[in-house]
C-alpha cells in the first residue's frame, strides 16, 4: 500500500496517527520535527505527508515552502494544526497543500482526506503523462501538418482546410490521417 510521512512534534499524535494509518493498510514513517522530515523526502519520495505547521525546530508552513521552492510538489500534502488560523489555512492551500485538518483529527476526515489526495495526486500524474505524449506527437509533425491540425480543432472541415489552404480535399485527408 501508500506510505506516508507523518511530520509531528508530539509523540502521541505521532503514535495515534501512525495507528490510524497502519490499520487502513498504509506504510507510515515517522518525523518529529523538519530536519527529520528533509531526510526522510531525501531517501524516497512517500505518497502522501501529513505536515504539523507548529513545530519548534522549523514550522511546517516554512518545510513546504522550501518543498514548492524546489519545483512542483513530489506528493500531496495535508497540513494539521491544533492551533491553526484561517490565514495559515489559507497560506497553506496557496502554496499547494491538499487541505488542512485540525487537531484532534477526525478518524474518518483523516481516512477520507488522504484517500481523495492520493487518488488526485494519481489523476495529475495520469494528465501530466497524457499532455507531455501529445506534445511529444505534435512536436513530430511537419508544418503543414501542424497547420492542418490547427485549423481542424478550430471546427474546420476537410473541405474548408482545403479552401483556405488551397489543396484538394484528398491531399488534406492524407495530412488527417497522419
Amino acid at each position: 500500500m501508500s506510505e506516508i510521512l507523518v511530520v509531528d512534534d508530539e509523540p502521541g499524535i505521532r503514535e495515534v496517527l501512525n495507528q490510524i494509518l497502519d490499520d487502513e493498510g498504509y506504510d507510515v514513517r515517522l518525523a518529529e520535527n523538519g530536519a527529520q522530515a528533509r531526510v526522510a523526502l531525501q531517501k524516497k519520495t512517500p505518497a502522501l505527508v501529513l505536515l504539523d505547521i507548529w513545530m519548534p525546530d522549523l514550522d511546517g508552513l516554512s518545510l513546504l515552502k522550501e518543498w514548492v521552492s524546489a519545483g512542483p510538489l513530489p506528493m500531496p500534502v495535508i497540513m494539521m494544526s491544533g492551533h491553526g488560523t484561517i490565514q495559515q489555512a489559507v497560506e497553506a492551500t496557496r502554496l499547494g497543500a491538499f487541505d488542512f485538518l485540525e487537531k484532534p483529527v477526525d478518524d474518518q476526515r483523516l481516512i477520507d482526506t488522504i484517500f481523495a489526495a492520493i487518488a488526485k495526486d494519481g489523476e495529475n500524474r495520469r494528465n501530466a503523462g497524457s499532455r507531455a505524449e501529445a506534445a511529444q506527437r505534435l512536436s513530430r509533425l511537419t508544418h503543414r501538418e501542424r497547420e492542418i491540425a490547427r485549423l481542424i480543432v478550430e471546427g474546420d472541415s476537410s473541405r474548408e482546410v482545403a479552401q483556405k489552404l488551397n489543396l484538394s480535399v484528398r491531399t488534406v485527408e492524407g495530412y488527417r490521417s497522419r
